[in-house]
């Protein structure tokens, strides 16, 4: 390629959580998840609207992107089909050995059949796979803002990689180079889905909901099961197959075996009561996790020297096993971006293909940027679908009138300026409540989100005061960090510490968001504590909300009380 390419669209597609990015001339225009447009959560679907949205941001069309990133390469799938065939001569994964080489060539098809569609869609481009790892990588380390850091992607799989450990470089034109790479049928990720799943909740959704549940269980009841199944290395760690058998990329093959279930327990019907048996198994899988992510950081610290720590994928949202790599001093801060898992991969496969050019630009709007998402401000607002809500239009003082109703135990929804990127609200997206308020919650679980009732809250906090609440020691800006809690946070907001002791802190400065450091201030000015709970704007099942109507129907339909929606306040 003679020249970098002007316009490069990023895109995530046909697998999960569909989303879309677009650079021109090195600068990011925005990047959207698909779901917050469409309501479809996890969508699997062409990111249509959010391309539609970014063009017409850009003041473009099809016709003048140059290239298209697809974050997945379809060779490098074809690679694992003669290796998944020697898999047949050891006992305990031969009856998988030919459906795992079929899967693999299967995707390896399938994606090569997307190019060609996405290529039909964008007539003037060239479509570009980025292998998916690098494309973590990049997010990941582009969006820190640093100019030189270790960087751990830890996923479920991305063609045959599951964890790569690769050294990232300079801020301007953001490059990194893998040093050590683990591939399946070793996967943290899979692991913890195929636990999910037996658990009873949504692989590839619900993983938090164990996280949580980890913290009311008893680790050591399965210890010894789990160091067993996923057994760490010198260069990383494998699975023991009689556990967790090898996957296929095929339906119909479970991802426990016969003997993971006689010794832990049968799977459980979403319906069933959940037991101590339950409580033990996620907390055994959750200790086991943290401690192969912190034998991975350590390996990172070895082979790169590097004293930050970028981390990506989608165990990378797992703010347990980040706080546990934090606690144990091995680099001076770590990072995640805002959107770690595969939406975000978008951003990294339009930052490989421009970084693949021949004298690249500097690259421009990703470093420590969250809010890259569609703005609705100064649109008009149209209420006749929801008869039952009224709306009034506030003055200058909007952060002193919400502070002050949220002082007195209003639950507002928050829906102001540009959606974030990735899966925590952030303040523009937000559902807000006192951490003062008795039973916050027990109500908030049970009428406004309508979820599990052991599942905690996040606290957020002005970053200059987060030390007299937390113990993290860093800056926390994307919610993506558990955090130990000091004595006054036990005394004064223990609604937002969770049964082990913890909180997924999310730390706000003034430059990051100016208006939710001026409602946590003049919180505090009011209350004495400048803490409030912040949970995204949307309810379970559903994605966070991305336009008004969502945001609307979410008010019309849940326990909130009101909702703040670009200066006007809407009640019931």
């Amino acid at each position: 390629m003679n020249r970098p390419p002007s316009v490069v669209l990023g895109l995530c597609s046909y697998t999960h959580d569909s989303s879309a990015a677009l650079l021109v001339h090195g600068e990011m225009v925005g990047f959207v998840e698909e779901e917050r447009l469409s309501g479809q959560k996890h969508t699997k679907a062409y990111p249509a609207r959010a391309v539609a949205w970014l063009l017409d941001r850009a003041e473009l069309t099809a016709a003048d992107v140059d290239a298209v990133a697809y974050n997945f390469q379809p060779f490098r799938y074809l690679a694992e089909s003669p290796a998944a065939l020697r898999l047949a001569f050891s006992p305990t994964t031969r009856d998988r050995a030919l459906a795992r080489a079929h899967g693999f060539a299967k995707v390896a098809l399938r994606t090569q059949r997307r190019t060609r569609l996405l290529g039909q869609q964008f007539p003037a481009a060239r479509v570009t796979p980025v292998l998916h790892h690098r494309a973590h990588q990049l997010t990941a380390f582009a969006a820190s803002g640093w100019d030189e850091a270790a960087v751990l992607v830890v996923d479920s799989l991305g063609e045959r990689q599951t964890t790569t450990i690769a050294q990232g470089h300079d801020t301007l034109h953001p490059r990194t180079r893998t040093l050590e790479a683990v591939n399946d049928p070793s996967s943290l990720g899979y692991v913890y889905g195929a636990v999910t799943e037996h658990l009873g909740w949504r692989r590839g959704d619900e993983e938090g909901t164990v996280m949580a549940l980890a913290a009311l269980g008893d680790p050591g009841r399965f210890r010894r099961l789990f160091a067993q199944a996923v057994r760490t290395t010198e260069t990383g760690f494998r699975l023991d197959p009689a556990y967790f058998p090898t996957r296929t990329l095929t339906s119909g093959y479970s991802r426990t075996s016969g003997r993971f279930i006689a010794e832990t327990c049968p799977e459980r019907h979403p319906s069933e009561p959940l037991t101590d048996v339950h409580r033990d198994l996620a907390a055994a899988l959750q200790e086991r996790t943290e401690q192969v992510m912190v034998h991975l950081a350590r390996r990172a610290r070895v082979l790169t020297g590097s004293r930050r720590l970028c981390v990506g994928g989608g165990v990378a949202t797992n703010c347990v096993s980040i706080a546990r790599i934090i606690e144990a001093g091995i680099f001076d801060e770590v990072f995640v971006p805002p959107a770690p898992g595969d939406a975000g991969t978008a951003v990294g496969a339009a930052l490989a293909v421009h970084a693949d050019g021949r004298s690249p630009r500097s690259v421009v709007g990703v470093a420590r940027a969250c809010y890259l998402g569609p703005s609705y401000e100064g649109k008009p607002l149209d209420l006749t679908p929801w008869p039952g809500l009224h709306q009034k239009t506030l003055g200058i003082e909007t952060a002193e009138f919400l502070a002050d109703q949220l002082a007195h135990g209003t639950i507002v929804g928050l829906f102001q300026g540009a959606v974030e990127a990735g899966p925590r609200a952030l303040g523009n997206r937000s559902i807000l409540a006192s951490p003062l308020e008795p039973g916050v919650v027990e109500r908030l679980n049970a009428t406004v989100k309508f979820r599990e009732p052991f599942r905690p809250f996040a606290p957020m906090v002005p970053a200059e005061r987060a030390e007299e609440f937390f113990t993290l020691g860093q800056q926390a800006p994307y919610m993506s960090m558990a955090s130990g809690v000091t004595d006054k946070a036990r005394e004064q907001v223990p609604a937002v510490v969770h049964a082990n002791g913890t909180s997924r802190l999310q730390t706000v400065t003034k430059a990051q968001n100016p208006f939710m450091h001026a409602v946590l201030t003049a919180f505090g000015r009011r209350t004495g504590v400048p803490v409030l709970i912040n949970t995204s704007l949307n309810i379970k099942g559903k994605p966070i909300c991305g336009t008004p109507e969502m945001a609307l129907e979410c008010l019309a339909g849940s326990g909130l009380d009101a909702l703040l929606l670009d200066g006007r306040w809407i009640t019931k």
